[in-house]
C-alpha cells in the first residue's frame, strides 16, 4: 500500500529513525519524485551484467579518474565503465542527477552523491539500498560510514570523505618571520605582518568559498558550529536562533568588514580561491584536501603547508564533514556489475590510488596511519583530527530547500547588508516553514 513520507524532513535521533523505518515499509514514492519509482525490493535485485556508467562531478585530477577506470576496463572487458563528468559545481551536479532520475533514465548507473544528498535520493527511491555485508569492513571510519545510511539502511557507499583544513603560504610566513597560526587572532596578526612586507601590501588574508552556493552553507556553518550554535537539535527542531549562532556569524561578518577575508571571496567557489592562493594573492585558504595535489604541482612543498583551521575565542574549530558516496541508480539495467564496481571503487587499493593521485581523503582509518602514506602526505594526522571533529550538515530529505534557505538568509549578512541578528532570525523563520 502507498503512504506519504512523514512530514518532518529531518532524519535525526534514534526514535525518529525507528518511526520512519516503520513508515517506509509501506511507502511509495517520496515527495519530489518524478513518476512512480520502483519498490525498494525490486530495485535491490542485483542482477544484470554488462556496460555501466560512472557519473561524477568534473574531474580536476588531470585524467587520474579515467586512468583508474581504464584499469577496470582491462580487467572486465565485458563490463566496461564509461565516465560521465557533470559540472564542477555541486548544485548543478545534484540537479543533473535529479533530472536523470525523474525521467527514469537508465543512462546513469553508479552515481557520485554528496553525503548530504543521501537522504533525499533514498527517500525518493532514486537509488537502491545496498547490501551492507558486501561492502562494510572494520577499517571504514565509523562517522564516514554513517553518512551513507538512511533509516538504518545503506544507500550510499562512501568512497571519499572530506573535512576542511587550512592551506597556508609557507614562503610568505617565513619571509615575515611568523609562525603558523593556531588561533583566529593569530591568523589576523599574520595577515598584518605579511601585508607589511614590500610587494604583499594587498594580499588577501583568509579565503573560503563564500559565493551563494553550497560552499557558503559549508563555510558559514563552520563559524556558527564553532561558536556553539546549531541549526537543529537531535529531534529535528530548529535551533538556529541562539546567541551562539549569532556570535559565530558575527565573527564571519567581521572578517569581511575588517578586511581579513577578501571581498572577492564573496564570489569564490573552490577553484577560484585555489587559483588566488597559488598565484600568491591569498595567504590562507579554507579548502578541501584535494587541493594538496594541485598545490604540489603548482607550487612545490617549499611554498605551502597544511594546518588545522584556527580556534576562535578558545573554541576548537568545527569543520564541515564533506565527502561523496556511491549510489546505484534504481533505473540501472546492470545492477550486478554496478555493485561489483562499487566494491572495487571503494577497495583499499582504490582508496590508496585516490589518495596518491588526487589527495582525496580516504574512508579507511588504516591509511591515515600507514608509514608509506605518512611519508608522502605528512598532513594526514591533521586531516584525521579534522575528520574526527567535523560536523555534518542537516540530514534532510529536502536538503536542496534547506541549503537554499541557509544561503538566502546568510549571504546578505556576509555582504554586510543585514545584521547577524536579522539574518539568523530570517533563517529561523525559513527553516521552520520547511519543517
Amino acid at each position: 500500500m502507498a503512504s506519504r513520507l512523514p512530514r518532518r524532513r529531518f532524519i535525526q535521533g534514534s526514535a525518529v529513525v525507528a518511526a520512519l523505518s516503520a513508515a517506509a515499509a509501506c511507502s511509495g514514492s517520496g515527495s519530489g519524485g518524478g513518476g512512480s519509482a520502483p519498490s525498494a525490493a525490486s530495485a535491490a535485485d542485483f542482477t544484470g551484467t554488462g556496460p555501466i556508467t560512472w557519473v561524477q562531478g568534473k574531474d580536476n585530477s588531470d585524467g587520474k579518474v579515467q586512468a583508474r577506470i581504464d584499469e577496470w576496463n582491462e580487467l572486465y572487458p565485458d563490463e566496461k565503465v564509461t565516465l560521465i563528468e557533470l559540472s564542477a559545481e555541486a548544485d548543478q551536479q545534484r540537479q543533473s542527477l535529479i533530472n536523470n532520475a525523474q525521467t527514469q533514465s537508465d543512462a546513469y548507473d553508479v552515481i557520485s552523491i554528496d553525503n548530504v544528498w543521501v537522504a533525499e535520493f533514498a527517500a525518493n527511491q532514486w537509488v537502491v539500498p545496498l547490501p551492507e555485508d558486501d561492502l562494510k569492513n572494520d577499517d571504514i571510519v565509523e562517522s564516514v560510514w554513517q553518512t551513507g545510511l538512511y533509516m538504518d539502511r545503506l544507500y550510499g557507499m562512501p568512497f571519499a570523505t572530506d573535512s576542511s583544513i587550512m592551506f597556508y603560504r609557507k614562503d610568505f610566513l617565513e619571509e615575515a618571520g611568523v609562525e603558523v597560526p593556531t588561533t583566529w587572532d593569530e591568523v589576523k596578526s599574520a595577515i598584518d605582518a605579511v601585508r607589511a612586507l614590500p610587494g604583499h601590501e594587498k594580499i588577501g588574508g583568509f579565503g573560503g568559498q563564500f559565493a551563494k552556493y553550497e560552499g557558503l552553507t559549508c563555510c558559514a556553518s563552520e563559524f556558527i558550529n564553532t561558536a556553539g550554535g546549531s541549526f537543529y537539535d537531535d529531534e529535528g527542531n530548529v535551533t538556529i536562533n541562539s546567541p551562539e549562532a549569532i556570535a559565530g556569524l558575527q565573527v564571519l561578518i567581521d572578517g569581511f568588514k575588517d578586511g581579513y577575508i577578501p571581498k572577492e571571496a564573496l564570489e569564490w567557489k573552490e577553484e577560484d580561491g585555489r587559483n588566488a592562493f597559488e598565484s600568491g594573492d591569498l595567504l590562507f585558504y579554507r579548502q578541501w584536501p584535494y587541493q594538496y595535489a594541485n598545490n604540489m604541482a603548482a607550487l612545490g612543498e617549499e611554498k605551502f603547508g597544511v594546518a588545522a583551521l584556527p580556534t576562535i575565542d578558545g573554541k576548537d574549530f568545527v569543520p564541515t564533514l564533506g565527502g561523496h558516496n556511491c549510489g546505484i541508480s534504481a533505473y540501472s539495467k546492470n545492477k550486478a556489475t554496478a555493485l561489483k564496481f562499487v566494491q572495487w571503487w571503494t577497495s583499499q587499493e582504490s582508496e590508496k590510488y585516490a589518495l596518491e593521485t588526487q589527495t582525496l581523503a580516504p574512508i579507511l582509518g588504516s591509511l591515515y596511519e600507514d608509514s608509506e602514506m605518512l611519508e608522502q602526505f605528512p598532513y594526514l594526522p591533521t586531516l584525521r583530527e579534522s575528520l574526527d571533529s567535523a560536523k555534518g550538515r542537516p540530514k534532510a530529505v529536502s536538503y536542496g530547500d534547506v541549503t537554499a534557505a541557509i544561503q538566502d538568509a546568510l549571504y546578505p549578512a556576509v555582504q554586510q547588508q543585514v545584521t547577524a541578528e536579522e539574518a539568523i532570525s530570517n533563517l529561523e523563520t525559513a527553516l521552520k516553514a520547511l519543517s
